[in-house]
This record gives C-alpha cells, sequence and structure tokens, in this order.
C-alpha cells in the first residue's frame, strides 16, 4: 500500500426530500443542520476540500451560514452520481481527481474511513470506484435484503453486490471458511468515470437489485473494496436514528 495520501475531494449530496424523515438535511444536530455535522466531520479527514452538492436553496443558506463550501446543483438527478458528475463539471475537475461520496445522513462518519476509501483508489490503478465493506457474522444480518453484501475476487475487487445471501454456502461445514461482507455505501470515483456513468443505462440487475453500484460492474467499469476492521456508526434513516445521534452532541 502507498504511504504517499492522494490528493481527494469530499462531495456531499443533500437532497430535501426524503421519504422517511421530511428534511433530513436541515435536521437540528446539537444545533447545527445535519448536513454541515456531516461536512464538519468530512473535514477532519484529509480532503483537500469538502463540498456539498445540493438542489436546495435552503441548504445551501444553511451551508453558507457555517462557511461550508456549497454547490446548487439541478434538481432532476436520479441518483447522487449524477449530482457528483454535475459538481466535477462545475468544478472543472482532471479527469483523474478522486472524488469521495459521503452520503448526507452520516454525522458520525469516522475520517479515517473517508481517507481510507480515497487511498484504496489511489492503490488500484485499474479500478474507477472504490468502496468499503465490513466482515459480518450474524446470521440475521447475512439473510436480511437490507443489508447488501458483496463479493470479492482475490485483488480486493468486487466481483458482485447482492440483498442475497451471497456466497450462499450449499455445505455447512465449507461455510466455516467463508466470511460474509457488508458493503457500507461511501465511495470514491476518479472524475472520468462520474462523467461515463451519466451516459450509461440502467442495467438490468442493477433494477433487480435496486442497487446502483451495479451499473458500473456490467459495464466493465472494476470496483475496490477495502474490508474495514470495524462497522462505523449508522447513518440517520429514520426518528429514532436521530434522536440517538441527538444525544451523542448533546450541548452542554
Amino acid at each position: 500500500m502507498s504511504t504517499n495520501h492522494p490528493e481527494f475531494l469530499v462531495v456531499i449530496p443533500a437532497r430535501l426530500g426524503s421519504t422517511r424523515l421530511p428534511r433530513k438535511p436541515l435536521a437540528d444536530i446539537g444545533g447545527k443542520p445535519m448536513v454541515v455535522r456531516v461536512a464538519e466531520q468530512a473535514k477532519k479527514s484529509l480532503a483537500q476540500s469538502v463540498v456539498v452538492a445540493t438542489d436546495s436553496a435552503e441548504i445551501q443558506a444553511a451551508c453558507d451560514e457555517y462557511r461550508i463550501e456549497c454547490l446548487l446543483t439541478s434538481p432532476d438527478h436520479s441518483t447522487g452520481t449524477d449530482r457528483l458528475a454535475e459538481v466535477a463539471q462545475l468544478l472543472k475537475l482532471p479527469s483523474n481527481a478522486l472524488v469521495v461520496n459521503v452520503q448526507g445522513d452520516e454525522p458520525l462518519i469516522p475520517p479515517e474511513l473517508i481517507n481510507q476509501v480515497a487511498q484504496t483508489l489511489a492503490d488500484h490503478h485499474e479500478c474507477a470506484i472504490s468502496t468499503v465493506a465490513v466482515p459480518i457474522s450474524d446470521d440475521a444480518e447475512i439473510q436480511n435484503p437490507n443489508v447488501v453484501k458483496v463479493v470479492l475476487n482475490r485483488n480486493s475487487e468486487a466481483l458482485y453486490f447482492s440483498r442475497a445471501t451471497i456466497p450462499f454456502t450449499r455445505d455447512t461445514e465449507l461455510a466455516k471458511n467463508i466470511t460474509h461482507l457488508r458493503h457500507l455505501g461511501i465511495y470514491a470515483y476518479r472524475a472520468d468515470f462520474l462523467q461515463a456513468y451519466t451516459r450509461l443505462e440502467p442495467a438490468p440487475p442493477e433494477q433487480a437489485e435496486a442497487l446502483e453500484q451495479l451499473r458500473a460492474l456490467w459495464n466493465g467499469y472494476r470496483i475496490a473494496v477495502h474490508v474495514a476492521k470495524e462497522t462505523p456508526p449508522a447513518g440517520v434513516d429514520t426518528s429514532e436514528d436521530l434522536e440517538r445521534v441527538r444525544s451523542l452532541f448533546k450541548t452542554t
């Protein structure tokens, strides 16, 4: 592994429209909007810059108040990756620039995880994308379709992502030698891939599994995967999650 830290920037896509938790990016956490907490956490990484990408003037105003760089992007993007591609264009990033996508509902994301996903892509020159997985052993988690699993090849590149139990272990004795991996939704991309992605049609397995990353694999792009030792704190999907995170940011 390389010891020189690569240059990269963090982009945080943030939309006001959220089905489970309305106006989620602006939810108050210890006196600051969630998207600001995420950006402040990302700034603890080695990123050269941290940018919020939004379609909302309200989110832009919240970022301005806390001096977080924010770009207003099109409201028509169907995926966060499309929004990142627009940011890469707006910032005129060189084709080999590394862009880390941090979800806007991850106020507790470890900065080291951000560094690691960028380092993994820098170390895998032949890959267009990198991401992270963690080992899981709980059978309920392995069987849960809301938990996305990934299988790697010998070079730590993704063979496939699925909501199904992969690899399926037909022989319980052999199952002892298998480590199941849970995929975590943090990615790093090369800027030229982001532009190529916007021209790719949705792929059949992507549509079947509702997993956007399968579009890249379907089209022959390679995804490097860093296997982290510990699962990072969960993001905010529900009002219960929000209360849990708020309790950690109690103002003194």
